[in-house]
């Protein structure tokens, strides 16, 4: 399978790395394309494909182009590969909340898949959902999930309204989880532990956490009932919890980043 990554980014070397780990693809069918040359020769030094500077010589021949550049550089992308993707190439666009008509339009390609990967998936632990249009064969479809299961779970969705929820989810979810772990660091250190021991106390509680849940089956609700007894403390923090609307301060953080993928789409 022959395949090409544009954008030398966070997210494309991190492909190119779990492709050829995984054995789904070998360096010699993985090509990267960059646009400067001081990137070309920074991506050939991790020696993980044939490193190119210009579409044209690239995207010809290729079975899948994976187009990880960030949005807003979208429209000079579209103008370098107009006239070069081929019918039969699948496309797979990360690019947060740009819609698939855009790229149908944009490429003159019916093949698309946009999918959504999340910051873990350097470390084989992210989470991807994905959604394709109808010309995307059941074959291709199982080598795409194949591919981004190189990087962690995935999740095929059929309403492409999904993707720009799951970029408000699973995208931007870390950066919900570090915002209560700063959150609980400094309460920590408010209580008198030094920054090594709130860092340790909170990374290992929320590490531990996280590993019960997958394993055991139950609920959230299960496990704060676990946690929790009658006058005790952990009680007391879910009436402050309540009390200052975490909960719906989330959802809130939550559906404005849905929102704001949306608006990016238009």
């Amino acid at each position: 399978m022959k395949i090409l990554i544009i954008g030398g980014g966070n997210m494309g070397l991190t492909y190119a790395r779990s492709f050829v780990r995984a054995h789904v693809t070998s360096r010699l069918d993985l090509r990267l394309l960059a646009r400067s040359p001081e990137r070309v020769a920074a991506l050939a030094a991790h020696e993980v494909g044939t490193v190119w500077g210009q579409p044209e010589d690239c995207v010809p021949g290729v079975n899948i182009i994976i187009l990880a550049v960030k949005p807003q550089d979208s429209g000079a992308l579209f103008e370098q590969l107009r006239g070069l993707v081929e019918p039969q190439q699948v496309i797979i666009s990360i690019m947060a909340g740009v819609k698939i008509s855009t790229l149908r339009d944009a490429l003159g390609t019916p093949k698309v898949i946009r999918a959504m990967p999340n910051l873990p998936a350097q470390i084989g632990m992210g989470m991807t959902a994905f959604t394709s249009t109808d010309e995307v064969t059941r074959a291709e479809l199982v080598q795409v999930q194949n591919l981004l299961s190189t990087t962690g779970k995935t999740v095929y969705v059929e309403d492409e309204a999904a993707i720009d929820a799951s970029t408000a989810i699973s995208g931007s979810g870390p950066a919900y989880v570090y915002y209560c772990m700063e959150a609980l660091m400094a309460a920590a250190a408010q209580m008198g532990f030094a920054p090594a021991e709130a860092e340790l106390l909170v990374s290992q509680t929320f590490r531990g956490a996280v590993e019960l849940y997958s394993q055991a089956g139950l609920s959230c609700q299960d496990w704060i009932a676990r946690v929790s007894s009658k006058g005790g403390t952990t009680e007391a923090a879910m009436r402050a919890f309540g009390q200052t609307a975490v909960r719906e301060g989330l959802i809130a953080g939550a559906t404005a980043a849905r929102d704001r993928a949306e608006e990016l789409g238009k």
